[in-house]
């Protein structure tokens, strides 16, 4: 099994769910593409109770949140076209119950379409947003979070990414999450995979690892677990296997269970819902070092990112690598 470089050695969860009722594109250019971001709403939309406070903390209102995404919402396609995505509702703001929704009615949602049903035949329809008008009617309809799945629609069945979420315990400092995510991508590197980073608009850091779509989803999941548990395994001290607060005081459990079939990961550019309605953003692991906090930007202070945009990840989807190989220096089996 690969041990990790020479000196890296030792030294949300929603409230309730609510069951409601694909394409290829070149995702290389676009990832590459700046956006121009224009928040002026389209003369013909209405936002229903516009004025009403989604966060306290902040002061932010439903406007606000609608007009982000109006902002953003060029920049975010690239990550939403063609994955199945479930949407995070907020009737009642930051605070309040959250229904976390893979499937709904929608109807009254234009730019929101539902997928082929026979991608998951025994469950309602999923869902994609498809344009930057979806993103309007979700957020009008008191949608807060947009959360993608690790496929494309178009092949389902195979996985085109790896998400690990980089989830601290009680007492870890953030140096130690930026700490862990150098550790993280280190050992990535050494199985010859790229890592990619975002914040997650929360207290953590997302390292993304795309890849060429050939395993099922089984696979690819006990593969991800493998390579954490390797981590913890090398790094006891920082890192853990298993989930739940009580395994985790005073370490980061690097969550894999984003791999699996259905689960998703909070989308780059999607709000949080969480006090001061933090943002997840793209990052090049340059800026890492200068990186204050997991929700360091915000709703309200996007506009010092829009320049950057997607930039940090240019060249993503060229990166992609199979992985044969890591599976192999990983000593990884895949499941019979």
């Amino acid at each position: 099994m690969t041990a990790l470089p020479h000196g890296l050695c030792e030294d949300k969860k929603p409230a309730a769910i609510v069951r409601e009722r694909a394409q290829r594109i070149d995702r290389e250019k676009t990832m590459q593409k700046q956006a121009t971001p224009d928040s002026v709403l389209p003369a013909s939309f209405k936002v229903s109770h516009a004025d009403r406070v989604i966060d306290k903390d902040s002061g932010a209102r439903k406007i606000d949140l609608v007009r982000y995404y109006a902002l953003v919402g060029k920049l975010m396609l690239v990550h939403l076209r063609g994955r199945p995505v479930s949407l995070v509702r907020a009737p009642a703001g930051v605070g309040g119950e959250l229904f976390f929704q893979r499937h709904a009615d929608t109807s009254a949602m234009p730019g929101v379409k539902q997928l082929d049903a026979r991608l998951d035949p025994e469950h309602a329809a999923m869902l994609e947003v498809a344009s930057v008008q979806g993103l309007l009617s979700a957020a009008q309809w008191n949608v807060v979070e947009f959360h993608t799945q690790n496929a494309l629609a178009s092949a389902y069945d195979t996985p085109n990414r790896l998400v690990f979420d980089l989830d601290p315990g009680k007492g870890v400092a953030w140096p130690a999450i930026r700490e862990a995510a150098v550790l993280l991508r280190a050992f990535l590197t050494e199985l010859g995979l790229p890592a990619w980073l975002k914040t997650s608009g929360g207290k953590g850091l997302h390292v993304v690892v795309p890849i060429r779509p050939k395993y099922d989803w089984d696979t690819v999941k006990a593969f991800s677990q493998a390579i954490v548990a390797h981590m913890a395994q090398q790094i006891p001290a920082r890192f853990v296997v298993k989930s739940g607060p009580a395994n985790r005081v005073g370490k980061i459990f690097i969550d894999y269970l984003r791999n699996g079939r259905g689960a998703t990961t909070v989308c780059a550019w999607s709000a949080r819902t969480r006090s001061g309605l933090g943002i997840s953003v793209p990052l090049a692991w340059e800026e890492l070092d200068q990186l204050k906090a997991g929700d360091q930007w915000t709703v309200s202070n996007v506009h010092s990112r829009l320049d950057v945009g997607n930039a940090p990840w240019a060249g993503y989807a060229r990166s992609a690598r199979g992985i044969d190989g890591a599976m192999q220096k990983l000593g990884f089996t895949a499941p019979a």
